[in-house]
């Protein structure tokens, strides 16, 4: 349902660099460490970081926001308008910095953050006419998000002008709000807050379950909100509405990184309550997302198949079958960790016991094994139309059934070139039939200081063998 969500949001958008490296050595300069710089990771954040999220469940996004005529405003221009399901408003503001958060990253430990920005109000004719455009954009979404992070887009009478602009087009409001001045955001229909902000906002306890339930209880009555959706850390989250207090625990098996769930929680109350879904069953699902992205590595986001997943665990060994975004989030959790990430790919149209043999030695090389598996398109190609034999789908959930695969992501183009640039394994694995400069992506692996191991074949095993014996 989730899918069928339109949304508008509204807000300080924001670019997040990821500056990742080693640290081996302290500077003669000073006594700080020096990190050796392996790669840089660029995504929206702020605001933007809940359209990522919106879309990563499928949901048609408006946004509006404001960027400074700068580099990091080109660059985040252009990662908002990558997204699925987009449509990007993003007006200039001439000598306004784009605000930008680069941290700096080392053995999965955060060395430091560098924040770049102007947080004082946008020029008032810009705020005319973003709240121009965002009135005419609302007509056309379900629900109306703002996410204020305190950097001038929503500052002043903007926010309350939003508000009676979507009122008006009878179209639901969903605040995640910043400051203490909660009057600016009246009248809206849910308000996300945390167990800080809710106390800084009512000057009132929050220490008990029951004293935060009078405080958001004070919170709808003071402005009109229809429901107080409290975020509460490691306590999970409450929900104060028409419809009762509810308590929802936190979901989170393990915490790797607090970065942007609360735009994950904004996100999906948000998705839930454009698709039709109670606010109780949106915050319910608000929760296990914002479980879900705490479990990843920098500003992630909770996916369709991440929820699902979190709602059926029986999946058992399917759980290893994953899409290259969540292959990727995986293998920077693995990395974190310190542990040396294998590759391998190919088609594995029908298991046997080569295929096992060579999978068993990769896993042998390497702290944690992924397989890149042909699509159907991709085996056609390769080997004609009689082939695959059985579907991608079959072939995944038979590697997945193997303690030697740790993870299975299926890709659509005739070699993992692109696979391998996004995972930057440690070892690539292919059979001992190659030779080194004939294995696709050794240039790359070894370019990044990686390793092209051969396997050993065992003989007469293959899949061409075994079908020409199956056909006599």
């Amino acid at each position: 349902m989730l899918k069928r969500a339109s949304v508008l949001v509204v807000g300080d958008a924001m670019l997040d660099r990821y500056v990742y490296g080693q640290v081996e050595r302290v500077s003669p300069e000073a006594p700080v460490a020096v990190l050796a710089v392996e790669r840089e990771v660029a995504m929206p954040g702020g605001a933007g970081n809940v359209v990522r999220n919106l879309t990563a469940l499928g949901a048609a996004v408006a946004f509006v926001s404001v960027v400074g005529d700068d580099q990091a405003g080109s660059d985040l221009t252009g990662l908002i308008g990558g997204q699925p399901n987009v449509e990007p408003w993003l007006l200039v503001q001439g000598g306004r910095a784009t605000t930008t958060k680069t941290r700096f990253i080392a053995a999965g430990q955060q060395l430091l953050r560098a924040d770049h920005e102007m947080p004082g109000p946008i020029h008032p004719r810009l705020a005319e006419r973003l709240v121009r455009i965002a009135a005419d954009a609302v007509a056309a979404t379900t629900v109306m998000v703002l996410s204020d992070y305190n950097k001038g887009v929503l500052s002043g009478d903007t926010a309350q002008r939003l508000i009676t602009a979507a009122r008006s087009a009878g179209r639901r409001v969903v605040v995640d709000p910043k400051g203490i001045d909660y009057a600016r955001y009246a009248g809206a229909d849910l308000i996300t807050p945390n167990r800080a902000e809710l106390k800084l906002a009512t000057g009132m306890p929050v220490d008990t379950e029951a004293a935060l339930v009078a405080a958001a209880e004070r919170l709808r009555a003071d402005h009109g909100f229809g429901a107080v959706l409290v975020t509460r850390s490691e306590d999970g989250m409450t929900l104060v509405g028409p419809e009762g207090v509810r308590h929802f625990p936190a979901e989170a098996a393990e915490v790797h990184d607090v970065s942007g769930a609360g735009d994950t929680v904004v996100a999906v109350v948000a998705a839930g309550l454009a698709a039709g879904l109670s606010a109780p069953v949106s915050a319910r699902l608000a929760n296990i997302g914002a479980g879900i992205v705490v479990g990843k590595v920098g500003t992630a986001v909770a996916r369709e198949s991440d929820l699902l997943e979190a709602l059926t665990p029986e999946r058992g060994a399917l759980r290893k079958v994953v899409s290259r975004a969540q292959a990727q989030e995986q293998v920077e959790r693995w990395r974190r960790r310190g542990w040396r990430i294998g590759f391998t790919n190919g088609c594995f149209d029908l298991l046997h016991p080569g295929h096992v043999h060579l999978l068993e030695q990769a896993r042998s090389w390497c702290d944690r094994l992924v397989v890149g598996l042909n699509a159907d398109s991709s085996v056609k190609r390769l080997k004609g139309d009689s082939r695959p034999i059985q579907g991608e789908a079959a072939r995944a959930a038979v590697l997945a059934s193997l303690a030697s695969v740790d993870l299975v992501t299926v890709f659509e183009e005739d070699t993992p070139l692109e696979l391998l640039r996004l995972l930057r394994p440690e070892i690539l694995v292919k059979g001992s039939d190659y030779t080194v400069d004939k294995v696709v992506g050794a240039d790359l692996v070894t370019d990044w200081g990686g390793q092209v191991r051969l396997a050993a074949l065992l003989p007469g095993q293959s899949t061409t063998a075994t079908v020409a014996r199956i056909r006599g």
